[in-house]
């Protein structure tokens, strides 16, 4: 007969008692610990790949860039300069080729063009900053496009595109603002500082000239009516939102402010188009109207050229001044104002 007490033992030695298979066997141990010593060899390895990708694909963007604005910011051999040049595809001419060159030459001035096919105010604030935070410049000349204050295709949506990113240098204060940046904290900032979008550039070795400097820009365009329609459609929206108009002028707005309490220069240019180009365009003399009242807030200069030195034969598409119109549009316009204002 047991005890009260023997049959209390006898109890708690059931209740704790190990099943066999869970007991680890050392050869299992040993397992264990080989498995995590080859997968962290096997991350290492990778880590160590993708660094030699990053490197080398960091080394081929000196190689095989020209026009990559991030890339012109960060090589820009100038500490300080006269001109820093915004805008869009319009205003991107004026750095095809040797033109850039060519109107330093006219102006006796140091200008770097930072203008952006399809750019709207986000984009051109974007790499403004990024300008700003190693360089100093005396003046920012726009060149402004109504079509860039209308849509988020040309602002947000657009400086969320890849392609801006695939030949942009690492520089941690680019990342900084990438980061600061809210249409771009999530969306690009990740892929721009682990190098994703230049590891898988399929274009890695080839130079970033567009078509148009590379083929067009020396030609001269015969008007083709369905394809103006078809540039017009593709950069104004079927109906102006005026809430969205005005977000952007907003955003114009304060740049504007911010460089002049920086005592920065602002001058703002509309650049030479056919008239028949400018007669398709949507509300166009309203948009004049609210730049002009912004800028006068400021003492900022608005220049329109939009009429001028438009002789069918100075452009190689629809609305993009040629070389021949550019060298004529600095020679009998830009010169003057650019002169001025140094």
């Amino acid at each position: 007969m047991h005890t009260e007490s023997e049959h209390s033992f006898e109890t708690s030695q059931s209740q704790v008692a190990v099943p066999e298979s869970a007991v680890t066997a050392p050869g299992e141990i040993s397992e264990a610990r080989s498995f995590l010593r080859h997968g962290l060899l096997f991350i290492l390895i990778g880590l160590l790949l993708y660094a030699v990708l990053y490197i080398v694909s960091e080394q081929l963007i000196s190689k095989y860039t020209v026009n990559n604005r991030a890339y012109l910011v960060k090589t820009a051999p100038y500490s300080e300069y006269d001109y820093v040049i915004l805008g869009a595809s319009r205003a991107a001419v004026f750095d095809y080729d040797d033109m850039n060159a060519r109107l330093e030459e006219i102006t006796g001035a140091r200008i770097l063009n930072l203008s952006t096919l399809g750019s709207g105010i986000t984009v051109n604030r974007l790499l403004l900053d990024y300008f700003l935070a190693r360089h100093d410049t005396q003046s920012v000349v726009y060149f402004l496009d109504s079509f860039a204050l209308y849509s988020e295709e040309w602002n947000e949506e657009r400086v969320q595109d890849v392609e801006l990113w695939r030949k942009a240098p690492f520089d941690p204060a680019l990342a900084r603002l990438l980061i600061q940046t809210p249409s771009t904290r999530f969306s690009v900032a990740p892929g721009y500082i682990l190098g994703f979008y230049k590891i898988n550039n399929p274009d890695r070795f080839e130079l970033d000239i567009s078509e148009e400097e590379g083929r067009r820009f020396d030609r001269s365009y015969r008007p083709v009516k369905q394809i103006d329609e078809q540039r017009m459609d593709y950069l104004y929206p079927e109906q102006i939102d005026q809430e969205t108009f005005q977000h952007y002028l907003g955003e114009f707005e304060a740049m504007i402010r911010y460089l002049t309490e920086q005592n920065i220069e602002v001058t703002v240019i509309k650049v030479p188009i056919p008239e028949r180009v400018y007669q398709m365009i949507p509300q166009e003399e309203q948009f004049d109207e609210a730049v002009k009242s912004v800028l006068q807030q400021y003492d900022a200069s608005f220049h329109d050229f939009a009429l001028v030195n438009n002789d069918e034969e100075f452009f190689f598409n629809t609305d993009h001044l040629n070389r021949t119109g550019a060298l004529n549009f600095y020679e009998n316009y830009l010169k003057e104002v650019l002169t001025v204002h140094q």
